[in-house]
Parts: structure tokens; sequence; C-alpha cells
């Protein structure tokens, strides 16, 4: 796959972009081994942006940048994308994912209609169980504006640190300064909607989601592990459902990049997506992508293998 940046004057439309250090990872599963770092242009598509479906232009690249990344693209528009190519830039996929998002003007009857009687009676049943285990009540506490979010942000802190997006993947809930400051600044602007759920009077999960134009995003979400068995996330990720759908202050529920058994339960509809790699064609690059595509290939062989008795040893070998 080669594109070039002829593409910047067919295109129409220019997702979120930034120049920042980005680790192209050599991954299996949430672990990773390691990585090589490149100094990339990042383009992201909102989920407005996702369905109007509009190949992404490409903005000059700096001299200081190895190329773009362009995250939660349309799959769709990947043919489109290699027919606007020249002969500067190398490209790989890096992700497919399906981009899953909740309509939110149907309301919450409509919605859970919509599921399946399997996840109707899954709802209940956890929701009551975690009842149970607190006396009863669900203890779930709302936190919508910069005065909350000052309570908010330390409790939900305690949950996000034991959790595997903290631990793995480096994507808990921030307490560096900068970003601290953001999601002030959100919730001063109504863009930020915040929910705890406690157990016993102590926080053992949290959702922190932000505001993208008609769209309310999945951005930071954890639980407790030791409280597994009483599924603390679905519960909450339920409860905050039932309050946005009532406030109607966003068009939808926007789960963002990448796939889970619970996305795909709970949304309304989904687009099949790629993030997708551009680099300048240097002999570097090229060693970089296909040490990456070879890295996949292998461990896309390593899961299949895993399925055979005989060399099922081998795959846990490489996955450890």
């Amino acid at each position: 796959m080669d594109i070039g940046t002829s593409a910047i004057a067919a295109a129409l439309i220019i997702p979120h972009a930034a120049t920042e250090m980005a680790s192209l990872r050599f991954q299996v599963g949430a672990r990773t081994l390691w990585a090589i770092q490149r100094r990339l242009v990042r383009l992201s598509y909102t989920l407005d942006d996702v369905l109007i479906g509009t190949v992404p232009a490409l903005p000059i690249l700096p001299r200081d940048a190895q190329g773009y990344l362009v995250t939660s693209m349309p799959e769709a528009l990947l043919p489109d994308l290699t027919a606007l190519s020249g002969k500067s830039l190398l490209g790989s996929v890096r992700q497919r994912y399906t981009r899953y998002h909740i309509d939110l003007s149907a309301g919450a009857a409509a919605w859970l209609a919509g599921l399946s009687a399997n996840a109707r009676s899954g709802i209940r049943r956890k929701a009551k169980k975690l009842a149970a285990a607190n006396g009863g009540l669900l203890d779930i506490r709302r936190y919508h504006d910069a005065d909350a979010f000052a309570v908010f942000h330390p409790l939900a802190r305690k949950v996000s640190a034991t959790t595997y997006q903290e631990k793995l993947l480096e994507s808990g809930l921030p307490d560096d300064g900068g970003s601290v400051r953001h999601l002030v600044s959100l919730a001063k602007q109504d863009r930020l909607r915040a929910w705890l759920l406690f157990l016993d009077g102590t926080p053992i999960a949290y959702l922190c989601c932000t505001a993208e134009h008609s769209a309310l995003l999945y951005t930071h979400v954890g639980h407790d592990p030791a409280h597994d068995d009483l599924s603390p996330g679905a519960v909450l990720q339920v409860e905050a459902l039932r309050d946005l759908f009532t406030e109607q202050d966003f068009a939808r529920f926007d789960f963002t990049e990448g796939e889970g058994q619970h996305k795909r339960q709970f949304s309304t509809g989904g687009t099949a997506c790629v993030d997708v790699v551009l680099l300048r064609r240097t002999l570097a690059n090229r060693a970089t992508l296909a040490a990456l595509r070879t890295f996949d290939r292998t461990i896309a062989y390593a899961g299949r293998a895993a399925t055979h008795a005989k060399l099922k040893r081998i795959a846990d070998k490489i996955r450890r």
C-alpha cells in the first residue's frame, strides 16, 4: 500500500491533527514486547467524521515528522486513499476494528427493546446482584460540573490505579497537571460527564466521558478487578446510559476505537474502521514496516496454532 501526499488536494475533510511521538508497538494481546518511536502527524476521525465517510486530507508533513498516523478511518475508504497515492510514503494497516456507537435519540425504552433477551436479562441480574451486595441499593454518584469533578478525580484515581487499563495499557484516568486541567476545562464548558459506583462507601468503578461535537465519548473507564464477580463496569455503564437518555444533550454515545463484548452488545450501530500508518520512504522506515508485518503474521499464526494441541506450547512461549 503506497500512499502519497497527492491526497492533500483531493480530499475534502481534515480530521483533528496533532504532531506527536508515537509508538509503533510489537504487541501480543495487551502486552507490548517492544516499540519503535516515530514522530508522526496523528489524524483522528471523530464519530461524525466516520459517519460522513470522507477521505482524509493530509496536511503538509513537517520536516521533523516521519509520517502520519490515521486512526479510526472507515475501512471502506482504503481504496480511495490508495487511489490518491503517489510514491513518497509507505503505508500499512496497523489495526482493524468496528467503531461502535449508541443512538441516544431513540430513548432508553427503544434501546433496551433492541437488545437481545439474554442481554436484558443479564442487565437485570447484574444490577440485582450488585445492589444485594450493597445492602439492597445501587450507589451511583454523578459528577457533571467542574466543582463535582474536583471530588470525582481523586476517588476515581484510586480505582484507576487497580485497573488493567492503567497497569497494562497505560491508559488509566490521567493525573498529570495538563490532562487534569483539560478535563476541568471541559467540565466548565459542560462537555464532561462522570460517574462513580460505590460498594459499602468505597468506589469500585468509574466512567469519565468527554464530549466531541454531537457525541459523548467513552474516554476513561475502569473498575477494581477485586470485584469482577459483581460486574461493576457493566452495571455502571447501563446506569450512565440511562442518565444520558434522560438528559438528551447528546445525539450519540461513542465507544471510540477498539472492540469489546459490551460494546457489541450495547451498541445500536458500528462502522468497520482501520488505523493506518504512513511513513516517509526511507530504508529505516521500510525495514520498520517489514518487521511489524512479519511480527504480526507470526503472532496471528501463533494464535491459530494455539488451537492445535501439538503447537500450543510454542504459542504459549511466544505469548510469554
